[in-house]
């Protein structure tokens, strides 16, 4: 009968214990024995969860300590040179000052993995990459899972995608990592063979890249490198999900494998061609759970096509979700504040095991023996199709009269910059910082507090007024030319704004990891969405009366508050971005109206949402650029928009970017030397442009020296009068110490930039 599996688990815990323990390690207020004391705890409670379900197998090599693809570095012996660690001998502290930097070496570079909001540490890699083995730390946790009495299927990222997802740098970035190949090869042999001296029998390799657009050569390098290693001691099932294989389905299955992963929920259409090539030796593993959204399974509709597979495949088919739930919040359970009809429409992580197992349950004993799991399938299924809730009249008018005029600027960008510089009268590399500052304790308190009614109105109103005046003072302090209020008042960039619109719902544990410690609480798209008050118009024309310099109005754009949600599936996309477009539009125009002459328009997941496939390309980045347009357009000319971006390749896209036609645009580029911005240089992109010039997800603070290279590094391919100085993304996650240092010496050299470029401050 068909098996059951999953792909991966998420790895920071019901309660978030593995972000708070982690945290605690790097305050040092834990000891390393404690920390992993939290993480075997989560790995054991994690696989108990998978074997009440009925699983055929454990997931083992889903949990690190801050980002798989780190831990795999590490496992692989494939440090950054620069560090100079021993990969055999490396500590927890040293891993983590990989991902976070220390006083000698900024962290290593970190981006969107696929086009999901986690983000994953880039393998660093140069011609005289070893490969020569790191830490146990994976074998150790497969002797976990056996002496706990599971069956562990441990997962590792394929050779092939490793090498395609890493770079290498400086000197050698234009080096062909491909032909690193054969050394990279030999390492995974070593993995393999210390998991068939464990008793392994199936190993879960994941390959994505095969749902890339690869070159030739890179697809040609598929046959050889498995052909080394292929083992008869081991089964191997090559994995890929975020979209469609079919393209490679005829190379994948001629490969020394023994069963293959594909995504119908991405990409159901692949199936045909699957089963068309796959050899009669082989398991088909068919993700048809989704594993990065939260709606409940439609069992019934599944289970048809299942059937028919079974009747075909016997024990080859595998019944999984479309990827790792490490997307998705672990459990509804405590979740006892969310409506209760809405609640029935979903399915976390812990759920979405309970779906694997009824659906395998179904065709093990007959539908009969899982009657009322599918009856309240049904009845959830039914209620959400059925929800009144759902549309609102009032939206739908609104998107029929959206004309093209409502997406167009009134002036073109170099009348616009005109009219700005003297509206505006900043200096030469005008300062500014991403919008947040740091979330101190005593502020998530303030916020607690009210939450809980400990707190008038009033009482909340006046302290966060406080912070905003504290925030305002700082900067003036510091020299900032531009500045903001700090967003004391939100929780999250896109939750804030999700709470004050129709049509999202909200959980209390709806965790999902970003990166390291970082957790986000995704809001739900239910619904139409609607503002039917301002949202940030009173707090921020509040911050404008505390000073007479330049404030900046802050917002989430409509493509990110689209992302870094839990979107409703029953309509495009794109229809529901445009609803959030009209949403922001209208918070924008209010904010003119209070006097706010810089709006930002936050659009860091645009990158993000673009398709895997190029073919695919246009129609995402033409919707996408208009919802932005449709937010951002109905401003006068002396109204300065901004847009920032982070952790994403840009490059690709830069005419798209332009489009979009933002005055000025931020975006991350310490971690890559000022490297992402050669492509605007190059592609002569026309507006004013930000570049980050330190990252803040790392604690170190860098020197003005660094901070004045890398703005000369910028000046070699963006004119100086259309450059800014900012850092790389908001400041919440970081303390007032090290961003009050990493600030004056960030306004400090600005300085020494404009008078060696010989434009000294007006200021």
């Amino acid at each position: 009968m068909a098996h059951s599996h999953i792909l991966g688990f998420p790895r920071m815990g019901a309660q978030r214990e593995l972000k708070f323990a982690l945290e605690g390690f790097w305050r040092g207020e834990r000891t390393e024995a404690q920390l992993r004391e939290v993480g075997a705890t989560l790995r054991s409670q994690h696989w108990q969860w998978q074997r009440e379900a009925g699983l055929s197998f454990v997931s083992v090599g889903d949990f690190a300590w801050y980002d798989q693809t780190l831990s795999l570095s590490a496992t692989l012996g494939a440090l950054p040179e620069r560090f100079g660690f021993d990969a055999r001998s490396l500590s927890l502290s040293q891993y983590f000052e990989l991902a976070r930097g220390n006083a000698a070496q900024p962290a290593m570079e970190m981006t969107k993995w696929f086009d999901t909001n986690y983000h994953y540490l880039v393998p660093e890699l140069s011609p005289h990459t070893r490969f020569d083995g790191g830490v146990s730390w994976l074998f150790d946790e497969v002797d976990e899972a056996i002496t706990q009495g599971h069956t562990p299927k441990p997962v590792v990222l394929g050779p092939i995608t490793y090498l395609w997802l890493a770079k290498c740098h400086g000197e050698h970035a234009d080096f062909d990592k491909l032909t690193l190949l054969p050394k990279l090869v030999k390492a995974y042999q070593r993995i393999l063979q210390g998991f068939a001296e464990r008793g392994v029998s199936w190993v879960q390799i994941d390959e994505p890249a095969l749902c890339l657009d690869l070159p030739a050569a890179w697809l040609a390098a598929y046959q050889p490198a498995y052909d080394e290693l292929a083992t008869p001691a081991l089964k191997l099932l090559l994995a890929t999900y975020f979209d469609t294989a079919a393209d490679h389905a005829v190379l994948a299955t001629q490969l020394p494998v023994q069963g293959f992963h594909i995504d119908l929920v991405r990409a159901p259409e692949q199936l045909p061609a699957w089963r068309a090539a796959l050899p009669e030796h082989a398991v088909l593993s068919v993700g048809v759970i989704d594993g990065r959204n939260i709606w409940r399974t439609d069992l019934r509709k599944q289970l048809p096509l299942l059937q028919a597979l079974q009747s075909d495949l016997q024990d080859r088919l595998w019944i999984a979700p479309s990827c790792s739930l490490q997307h998705v919040p672990v459990s509804l359970q405590p979740e006892a504040k969310l409506d209760a009809e809405i609640k029935s429409w979903l399915a976390f992580a812990r759920e979405k095991l309970e779906e694997i197992s009824t659906l395998s349950r179904a065709l093990r004993e007959g539908e009969a023996s899982v009657a009322s799991n599918l009856t309240a399938c049904d009845e959830a299924v039914c209620s959400r199709r059925h929800s009144g809730r759902v549309t609102q009249v009032l939206v739908q008018k609104r998107l029929a009269r959206l004309s093209p005029e409502m997406a167009q600027r009134h002036s073109p960008f170099v009348q616009r910059a005109a009219v700005q510089r003297e509206a505006l009268q900043l200096p030469p590399l005008p300062t500014t910082t991403i919008g947040s500052f740091p979330q101190t304790a005593q502020i998530r308190q303030t916020r607690a507090a009210y939450k809980r009614g400990e707190l008038t109105a009033l009482d909340y109103l006046q302290r966060i007024r406080d912070e905003i005046e504290l925030a305002v003072r700082k900067q003036e302090a510091l020299g900032l030319d531009v500045l903001v209020h700090g967003e004391a008042e939100r929780n999250d960039m896109v939750e804030y704004f999700g709470e004050q619109l129709w049509g999202y719902a909200f959980t209390e544990n709806g965790w999902v990891q970003s990166y390291g410690s970082r957790c986000v609480k995704p809001p739900i798209i239910y619904g139409d969405v609607f503002r039917p008050d301002p949202m940030t118009v009173e707090t921020t024309r509040y911050a404008q009366s505390l000073t007479e310099r330049v404030m900046k109005g802050m917002l989430t754009g409509p493509v990110t508050m689209l992302q870094w949600s839990f979107v409703r599936d029953d309509q495009p996309r794109q229809a529901t971005a445009l609803q959030l477009a009209l949403a922001i539009r209208d918070e924008v125009a209010d904010l003119e109206k209070a006097g706010i002459r810089v709006i930002q328009i936050d659009e860091p997941a645009f990158r993000e949402g673009l398709p895997l496939r190029q073919r695919d390309w246009v129609a995402y980045l033409d919707w996408a650029v208009h919802a932005f347009q449709v937010s951002a357009a109905c401003v006068r000319d002396d109204t300065q928009i901004h847009t920032h971006m982070c952790y994403s390749e840009f490059n690709d896209i830069l005419p798209s970017i332009a489009a979009m036609d933002a005055d000025v645009i931020t975006i991350e580029t310490s971690r890559s030397a000022m490297a992402l911005l050669d492509g605007f240089g190059a592609f002569a992109y026309p507006n004013e442009i930000g570049p980050g010039v330190y990252d803040i997800h790392s604690p170190r603070v860098p020197s003005v020296d660094a901070m004045v290279r890398l703005l000369e590094r910028a000046c070699e391919v963006i004119p100086v009068e259309r450059l800014w100085v900012n850092p790389d993304c908001g400041l919440k996650t970081r303390a007032w110490p090290e961003t009050e240092a990493a600030l004056r010496n960030m306004v400090q050299a600005a300085q020494v930039l404009r008078e060696r470029q010989g434009c000294l401050s007006a200021a």
